[in-house]
């Protein structure tokens, strides 16, 4: 996918996040659903608060901060850069991530919906002139440049997506 394609994608994915805020009752949002899991403010707090620790991923690209590095990607990241979406096993979080993620409200969310939207579009002119060779280390997928870590929050912010259908079935089958 080229910068302007993954940047239309995250773009439509956040609109539907933004829908879907707006149809989650209030009584729901905070609440465990049944079988356990992350609620939806839980859920929407991992994604946003993922995203803008990605964005600064690729501030440290376009700034030459990260750490210059020749090698291809690995074989995973290959993967899932290649098919556009992660394995079809549910993962689970690193631990870091996992600690910091709390039952956002509705409101928060919102707002971080905005801070997420205005950091797309301050980053990615600098995408497209970074160096890539310049990359910072993720946790799961090795050394990225700031390409690639738009890929990666483009695949992830939409994969979420399906674990907000999972949230919503399990309420409307309770």
């Amino acid at each position: 996918m080229s910068i302007a394609s993954d940047k239309k994608a995250l773009e439509e994915s956040l609109q539907q996040y933004r829908k879907k805020l707006d149809e989650i009752p209030d009584e729901l949002f905070n609440k465990i659903p049944p079988g356990g899991g992350w609620s939806y403010g839980e859920l929407y707090c991992h994604i946003l608060q993922a995203n803008l620790g990605s964005f600064t991923a690729i501030e440290k690209c376009i700034n030459g901060t990260g750490i210059t590095d020749n090698k291809s990607l690995g074989l995973r990241a290959r993967i899932i850069f290649f098919t556009g979406r992660f394995p079809p096993f549910r993962i689970k979080a690193p631990k870091a991530l996992a600690a910091i993620v709390t039952n956002m409200d509705k409101e928060e969310s919102r707002n971080n919906l905005v801070k997420v939207k205005r950091r797309i579009d301050q980053l990615i002119p600098g995408i497209s002139k970074s160096s890539s060779f310049i990359k910072v280390k993720h946790p799961r997928l090795g050394l990225l440049n700031a390409k690639q870590w738009l890929r990666f929050i483009n695949i992830h912010t939409r994969h979420h997506l399906k674990q907000l259908e999972r949230i919503n079935k399990n309420f409307q089958s309770a």
